[in-house]
C-alpha cells in the first residue's frame, strides 16, 4: 500500500489548525504544521505527538512545511490571509490544492467575530485563488466545524463540511482527505464563487452558539448516500 502523503497546516499552531492536525494524525494521516516560527511549529509537533502517541507530525516554518504535501491546509485569520499567500508564491507549485478555511470576519465589541466582511473578489476563497499561482487550485473548506470541538479528541464528530471550487477533482480529493476524519461528512457545495456563502455560515454559527452556549455545526438532510 502506497504510503500516505504529508498534509501541511499553514498556520497550524492556531485552534482550527491544530485541531485539524490531531484529528488527521490519530487517522494516521502524516502532518506538517506550519507557522511563521519553525521554532512554535516544532513546539506544536511535540505537543500533538503527545496528544496522539505514534503520529507523524513534523514543525516547520510555513513555506517549508507548504513544499512537503499536494494538499495544503489554510487554516489562519482572515486578516493574515494575503501575508501568509504573499510568503507562500514561491513554495506553492501548479499542481497542488489549496484548502482555504479562512473567514473574512471582524471582531464584534464583545469579542465574538459576528459581523462578516466585504472581500472585493466575492470571498476569502476567491481571494486566495486570485493570489496563489497558476495552476494551483484553491478549495474553500472547514468553515464551520468548531476549532475547540476538533481540539477535544473525547469530542465525537457529527457534522457536514461544505466544500466549494472550480475544479471537481480537486474537491473529490479534498472529500476524500476530510472524509478520513470520522464524523465529518464532505459535501460538494458547488463553484468556487459559493464561497462566500459558505464563509457567511460561520458568524451564523458564533451567533446561534454564543446564544446556547454550545458547538454547533451544519448538518444537511435529504441528501443521498453516495455523495462523491
Amino acid at each position: 500500500m502506497a504510503a500516505t502523503p504529508p498534509v501541511p497546516i499553514v498556520g497550524g499552531t492556531g485552534a482550527l489548525g491544530f485541531g485539524l492536525a490531531l484529528r488527521l494524525a490519530r487517522e494516521r494521516v502524516p502532518v506538517v504544521i506550519g507557522s511563521r516560527s519553525a521554532e512554535r511549529a516544532q513546539e506544536a509537533a511535540e505537543r500533538a505527538r503527545e496528544r496522539v502517541p505514534g503520529a507523524e507530525v513534523d514543525g516547520l516554518e510555513n513555506a517549508d512545511a507548504a513544499r512537503r504535501g499536494q494538499i495544503v491546509l489554510l487554516t489562519v485569520p482572515f486578516r493574515a490571509q494575503s501575508e501568509n499567500l504573499t510568503n507562500l508564491k514561491d513554495a506553492l507549485e501548479p499542481g497542488q490544492i489549496l484548502i482555504d478555511a479562512t473567514v473574512p470576519v471582524a471582531a464584534a465589541v464583545s469579542g465574538r467575530a459576528t459581523r462578516l466582511l466585504g472581500v472585493p473578489q466575492g470571498s476569502a476563497g476567491q481571494q486566495a485563488q486570485e493570489m496563489v499561482p497558476e495552476g494551483v487550485e484553491v478549495v474553500s473548506a472547514l468553515h464551520t466545524v468548531s476549532a475547540a470541538v476538533l481540539g477535544d479528541l473525547d469530542h465525537a464528530l457529527d457534522e457536514d463540511v461544505l466544500i466549494a471550487g472550480d475544479s471537481a477533482g480537486a474537491k473529490r480529493t479534498v472529500a476524500e482527505l476530510i472524509g478520513r476524519i470520522p464524523g465529518l461528512r464532505p459535501v460538494n457545495a458547488g463553484r468556487l464563487e459559493v464561497a462566500r456563502l459558505v464563509e457567511g455560515i460561520t458568524p451564523l454559527l458564533i451567533s446561534v452558539n454564543a446564544r446556547y452556549k454550545t458547538t454547533a455545526g451544519v448538518k444537511l438532510t435529504g441528501l443521498p448516500d453516495e455523495l462523491w
